[in-house]
């Protein structure tokens, strides 16, 4: 998460809430199989030179998103905002080549991952307590915009840790929710499915902004390492 979450806001804010695509007994507000990249906006950060490549790949008619990073750092953010009490739930397939040698996410200098799916909660002013709205504005004074209100980034941890839930190290309200640990299961597509409402609660204790958007990223800057990792699919739903 790191120096990222303020910038991530900028592209956040372009993001329109967009009702779902009606179809018969459809309970999806989005199923994206990265036919092409059009659902999605390139997310780089100001004072990080090298940028991870976001690209589609197509291998005996199925199509996947790609992203490869050299001592890098870049995301995509998607375009539209969904209600997470409709839309609690999240499902995707991922594939790594490798994970970090140097990755630890209790360090800020191993919070580098092969790949990381970001929920991104928006900030609401009229709800935020007194304390945070104090610390918001100042931020907002500097940016032009109001940060997230707060993350959980599903990451492909690069080591085994004894906690499922992890405060990020550059920011208390990311929260780094473990799906796989280590390189056992590199190489391999693997099938993950999150309740975001769920997992907020047992990550903050409390019930999440109404509005959230999400984000991937590939990022090896601060370790210098290299990977390849590849998203099938990715799909909202209740």
């Amino acid at each position: 998460m790191k120096r990222y979450l303020i910038v991530i806001v900028v592209l956040f804010a372009v993001c329109g809430l967009v009702p779902p695509a009606a179809s018969q007994n459809s309970v999806k507000f989005l199923r994206d199989d990265f036919n092409d990249m059009h659902n999605w906006k390139e997310m780089h950060f100001k004072k990080i030179k090298n940028h991870t490549k976001y690209d589609i790949e197509n291998e005996n008619g199925n199509s996947y998103l790609r992203a490869e990073s050299h001592a890098s750092a870049s995301g995509i953010v998607l375009n539209k905002e969904f209600n997470v009490f409709e839309y609690p739930k999240v499902r995707w397939r991922w594939k790594i080549s490798n994970v970090f040698n140097k990755g630890n996410a209790r360090e800020k200098s191993g919070d580098d991952y092969p790949l990381r799916v970001y929920i991104i909660f928006k900030y609401d002013p009229s709800t935020a307590p007194f304390g945070k709205k104090m610390r918001y504005g100042i931020v907002k004074q500097f940016y032009g915009e109001y940060p997230p209100d707060s993350t959980l980034n599903y990451i492909w941890a690069n080591r085994q840790h004894t906690d499922s839930i992890i405060t990020n190290r550059y920011s208390a309200e990311a929260k780094m929710v473990i799906l796989q640990e280590d390189g056992a299961n590199a190489g391999k597509w693997i099938e993950q499915e999150v309740n975001i409402v769920d997992d907020y609660h047992k990550a903050f204790l409390e019930d999440p902004p109404l509005t959230a958007s999400i984000a991937i990223m590939s990022d090896s800057d601060n370790t210098g390492e290299s990977a390849v990792a590849y998203l099938d699919y990715i799909e909202i739903f209740r």
